[in-house]
C-alpha cells in the first residue's frame, strides 16, 4: 500500500530508457498513441518573441504571475541565456494560433557529491487548460529530462502535488522524498 503524504512530493527519475529522440531543434516521442499531435506539436527553447505569445498568461495556470514589462522579460531572458545550458525554458507552440500550451524549465545543479556531480532540477511545467489530454506535459518533461541527461546529471528531479503525482509517475519519475519550503512573499 502506498502512503500519499499531505505534502509536495519530492519525485526522481526511477529508469533511464531513452523514449524521445532529437530533431533538428524539436523533439518527438518516438512511441505512443497520439502520433498526429506528436507530429503537430514540437518542443523548442523559449525565444524573446514567446512573450507576445501567450507565454506569461500560460504561466498564471499554473501559479503566480505578476504583469511584466517588455524590458523585464528582455532582461530575464538574457540572463537565463547567459548560463548557456544550464538553465533551460522550454516551450510548444500551437501554430496554428501562435500561442505558447506548455512549458517547463530546467537548470543544473553543480554539485560536490558524487564525485562533482550535476542534478537537473525540473520546474514550472504547465500545459494550457484547452490543450490538456493531448501528452504535451510528457513531452516537456521528457525533453527536459533528456536535456538533463545529455549534460551528464546523475539525477533529475521535481516537486509536485499530490495530484499531479499520478502524471509524473507515467513520466518515469517515483517518489524520493517530501519537500519542505520556507517562502518569502
Amino acid at each position: 500500500m502506498i502512503r500519499v503524504s499531505p505534502f509536495p512530493l519530492l519525485l526522481r527519475l526511477k529508469s533511464l530508457r531513452p523514449f524521445w529522440c532529437q530533431v533538428g531543434q524539436a523533439y518527438q516521442m518516438q512511441s505512443g498513441s497520439c502520433p498526429n499531435v506528436e507530429n503537430k506539436y514540437q518542443v523548442r527553447k523559449l525565444e524573446i518573441s514567446d512573450k507576445n505569445k501567450g507565454f506569461l498568461e500560460l504561466l498564471q495556470q499554473l501559479t503566480v504571475c505578476d504583469s511584466v514589462s517588455d524590458q523585464e522579460f528582455q532582461n530575464r531572458f538574457e540572463e537565463l541565456k547567459s548560463h548557456g545550458d544550464d538553465r533551460v525554458v522550454c516551450v510548444i507552440e500551437d501554430d496554428s494560433s501562435n500561442k505558447i500550451i506548455a512549458t517547463g524549465s530546467v537548470f543544473i545543479e553543480r554539485k560536490f557529491i558524487r564525485s562533482c556531480g550535476k542534478a537537473g532540477h525540473i520546474e514550472d511545467v504547465v500545459v494550457d487548460s484547452n490543450a490538456r489530454g493531448l501528452q504535451l506535459g510528457k513531452k516537456i518533461v521528457g525533453f527536459l529530462t533528456d536535456h538533463a541527461r545529455s549534460l551528464g546529471c546523475y539525477k533529475v528531479v521535481l516537486y509536485c502535488g499530490d495530484r499531479n503525482r499520478g502524471f509524473y509517475e507515467k513520466c518515469g519519475f517515483k517518489q524520493g522524498a517530501i519537500q519542505m519550503a520556507k517562502y518569502f512573499v
